[in-house]
């Protein structure tokens, strides 16, 4: 009955709004740093790179109905800070007229990619602020581009699985094989626990195998952008010092072959991988060569790309095409008085050998605990999106987004096809359940989850009515 009638919804509410014909135009720059040594954030430990093994680059495509026109845009960095999206789409707003809340920019979450401040440091000349403006520069540039080169194009959604490339990198383990957590407790679950069958037992959730995507072509077929999704945190194993865009970046060179156009511009934006990775956990796979596992990847999901547009019947002309933004004011999390005294413990700790008793990380969550203490926000601001083109609609999240969240909104969305990406318009830190956080593990450790614990809740209470609005126009 729950379907019929959700059906029976969609089936009015296409017909409240009249389709518009379309217009769409796609641009790639590279944002490459050009000043090193520089920084690959994303661990815990300094990992300077000091050259490119492959650039990184901001990718953007630009959709127009003559009234509303939005942007989506992919950059290849680990997470992008707010304020520096933020000061992007200001310029690329004065350049093109296009309004800020109309542009969705996400980060693919490659490792490998350049630490960027979110604050600018005018009249420096350090490697950082160099790199900086290149970035900025070169994500507004992208979308200016796009914008400058839309013309009449037509639209289609697919989805194609990919299952055996996404695992869940958090397990339960075997009678006594956990270890303390770095705050002295003992989680339910561990992340990327040790593949053996004596210490495994069970994945703590799911995955999301689809790999969805956005078709756009120009008005003689000829493909223009394609926009995808995929739900896997990274691939790493790249040559060492080196930057590198990971699978992302290989996905976008491979595409355009596939499809036999080779102006086309692809992009990968990251879904609900917060706690999803590339590791065969319960398997075991041979040894790889740097990039060679980032080159596996890249080329099956380019392969599902041309396998699922193979199968799409037409590319539609006109669309309905909509927008809508909102800001969720969550809390930040704070310490308790027994989490602060065990952090200065633990930091007094002199004697070496005291130290290497200590559980792993301790002394870097420690200091993570003391700066949550002392972080001077009580809240924080997330922006949450939802585009319509036709029936189908990308929502925007700017966490490492659970899979088991997306799946839910992917189930519940009224839209035919639905795509949740994360990490877009800035990164604040991993996105668990309630549940989840009830078992622990990296993932929802203070200093590695920075928000409320019953954040996720909220956001999918402020995104299952954007998405209903957006479907009843």
């Amino acid at each position: 009955m729950r379907s019929f009638l959700l059906n029976l919804v969609a089936v009015c509410s296409l017909g409240a709004a009249e389709p518009r014909a379309l217009r769409a135009g796609a641009a790639a720059v590279d944002v490459s740093p050009v000043a090193f040594p520089v920084n690959m954030p994303g661990g815990f430990d300094a990992n300077p790179a000091e050259g490119v093994n492959d650039p990184l680059m901001s990718r953007s495509l630009a959709i127009s109905d003559g009234e509303t026109t939005v942007v989506l845009t992919v950059v290849d960095n680990l997470g992008l800070p707010p304020a520096i999206i933020a000061e992007a789409k200001k310029i690329a707003s004065d350049r093109t007229g296009v309004p800020i809340d109309r542009m969705l920019v996400s980060s693919t979450h490659t490792h490998s990619g350049a630490g960027v401040s979110a604050e600018s440091s005018p009249g420096s000349d350090s490697p950082a602020e160099k790199n900086r403006a290149v970035l900025v520069a070169g994500l507004a540039e992208s979308i200016v581009q796009a914008h400058a080169t839309l013309r009449p194009a037509s639209v289609a959604a697919a989805s194609r699985p990919l299952p055996h490339e996404v695992f869940n990198r958090r397990w339960y383990l075997k009678e006594g094989k956990m270890q303390p957590n770095p705050f002295g407790g003992m989680d339910k679950v561990k992340m990327n626990p040790p593949n053996s069958p004596d210490v495994l037992d069970r994945p703590a959730g799911p995955t999301d195998p689809e790999i969805s995507m956005l078709s756009v072509r120009d008005a003689r077929g000829r493909p223009l952008g394609l926009f995808a999704n995929y739900s896997l945190h990274y691939v790493g194993a790249v040559p060492r010092g080196k930057i590198s865009a990971d699978y992302y970046g290989e996905f976008a060179r491979l595409v355009p072959q596939r499809l036999g156009q080779p102006g086309l511009v692809a992009m990968m934006s990251n879904g609900t991988s917060g706690d999803i990775n590339n590791s065969p956990f319960g398997t075991i796979r041979p040894p790889r060569e740097p990039m060679e596992q980032v080159r596996i990847v890249a080329q099956e999901a380019a392969d599902s790309v041309w396998f699922a547009l193979r199968d799409v019947k037409a590319h539609e002309p006109k669309a309905v095409l909509g927008m809508r933004q909102r800001t969720l004011t969550l809390k930040y999390r704070r310490p308790t008085q027994e989490q602060v005294l065990y952090a200065k413990a633990v930091l007094a700790i002199k004697d070496e050998a005291a130290k290497k008793r200590l559980p792993r990380l301790a002394e870097a969550y420690a200091r993570r605990t003391l700066a949550a203490l002392e972080r001077k926000e009580e809240t924080v601001d997330a922006i949450l999106q939802v585009v319509r083109i036709g029936d189908f609609a990308i929502v925007g999240i700017p966490f490492e987004t659970f899979a088991e969240i997306g799946l839910s909104l992917k189930k519940d969305s009224p839209f035919a096809r639905t795509m949740v990406v994360g990490l877009a318009n800035g990164r604040h830190g991993y996105l668990p359940t309630p549940a989840q956080h009830e078992l622990g593990g990296y993932e929802t450790w203070l200093g590695t989850c920075h928000v409320q614990e019953d954040a996720s809740e909220l956001i999918m209470k402020e995104l299952r009515p954007m998405l209903a609005e957006l479907h009843g126009l």
